[in-house]
């Protein structure tokens, strides 16, 4: 979501439209405001301990929404309110409601969703998006796979429901030499790489991903995990994933490693023979799209926006389900047919290329300029 957002605003910035992005304070020494490029700031709001853990953020929504409104009513003048997540969804719902402007909200994630597939959400949360979702006037989501997911969940909205594709960076994701990339990391030249990057919680699977690996029977392939605790247990989390590790004898064939700044991971992508994106549910998807970006075959599970952005032997293989044997033996086609891994590694990178920030941007601009001239959605 950091990166949808930092890359979005970016986007609409040079497409001309002077965008502020509210976050709360999480350092003290943090400046009140950082101007990231002409018409793109960051702008720090005072609500609670800057050290609050996610799970308490909730509490802190209301003062979080007044030091935005009064930074916006000492400013000059704003036409609409952006929300990301529901928690910021929240805070757009009221100043819809304190400055009369039009309320766009892009969820990321949704309670009824992640229900779905085994990780129940406080039902504070499921009340609070369904409030959202009956005041807002539009609802983004990534792809028409997420329209119709987010329809059968929440039924027919009173806004608007705008498919905005996220994008990628071609200029940092994009194919390259493996062996050199792999040389960079200190991976083994000619030895798979598997690679799997995201969060260590259960809703992205990397104990899939490790089982898979077992499957795979390959003492000489290396698994690369690129991710880092997430949420009140994922400290837990990861010491399950290591146990796992432990359990099946992989622990010289996985390597751990730290979250990494985003357009580093473009190496990664690079020095890996496959991805594996094995979440429970996923809105898109962006490290499949990345991936693909790079040339590299992913395979990934039958959810949410993978559908749309994997194709089923051409671009990679996508999984029903979550058996990790039926992952290994997708992995294995991939290891042991050269031609047909790089046949896919074109193809992924090829049908990447319709997927740009400026073309999220741009749709993104003719959604703004129709809600500013038309009427609000009633708070129902």
């Amino acid at each position: 979501m950091n990166v949808y957002v930092r890359e979005l605003v970016s986007a609409l910035a040079q497409a001309g439209i002077d965008c502020t992005t509210y976050v709360r304070r999480w350092q003290r020494d943090l400046p009140d405001e950082v101007h990231v490029e002409p018409g793109f700031r960051v702008v720090h709001i005072d609500a609670g301990r800057p050290e609050l853990p996610k799970e308490a953020l909730p509490e802190v929504v209301d003062a979080f929404t007044d030091g935005v409104l009064d930074h916006l009513v000492a400013g000059d003048g704003v036409d609409l309110v952006h929300a990301n997540y529901w928690l910021s969804g929240l805070a757009g719902h009221q100043l819809k409601h304190r400055l009369g402007l039009p309320l766009v909200t892009t969820f990321h994630t949704l309670a009824r969703v992640k229900a779905e597939n085994g990780d129940a959400e406080p039902e504070r949360r499921v009340r609070a998006e369904a409030e959202i979702i009956g005041c807002a006037d539009a609802i983004c989501v990534g792809c028409t796979e997420e329209e119709t997911q987010f329809r059968r969940l929440y039924g027919d909205p009173p806004g608007r429901v705008e498919i905005v594709a996220p994008g990628v960076e071609h200029a940092f994701f994009a194919p390259g030499d493996r062996r050199g990339a792999r040389r960079a990391l200190g991976l083994e030249v000619d030895r798979p790489v598997l690679l799997f990057v995201g969060r260590i919680q259960p809703l992205k699977g990397v104990d899939v991903a490790v089982r898979a690996l077992h499957e795979l029977d390959r003492p000489d392939a290396t698994l690369v995990v690129v991710g880092g605790a997430s949420g009140l247990d994922g400290d837990a989390e990861v010491e399950k994933v290591h146990a796992l590790v432990d359990e099946l004898g992989l622990g010289r064939q996985v390597r751990f490693v730290p979250p990494q700044p985003h357009h580093l991971l473009s190496s990664y992508y690079r020095a890996a023979d496959v991805v594996l994106v094995p979440s429970r549910s996923e809105s898109f998807g962006l490290v499949a799209l990345e991936a693909a970006a790079c040339g590299t075959p992913v395979v990934a599970a039958g959810v949410g926006g993978l559908l749309t952005l994997v194709d089923h032997g051409h671009t990679g293989f996508v999984v029903e389900g979550r058996d990790p044997a039926v992952y290994a033996a997708y992995t294995a086609e991939l290891l042991e047919n050269e031609p047909l891994a790089w046949e896919m590694g074109v193809s992924a990178s090829a049908r990447s290329r319709r997927y740009t920030w400026s073309l999220a941007a741009a749709r993104l601009r003719r959604l703004y300029a129709d809600l500013t001239v038309g009427s609000l959605v009633a708070c129902s």
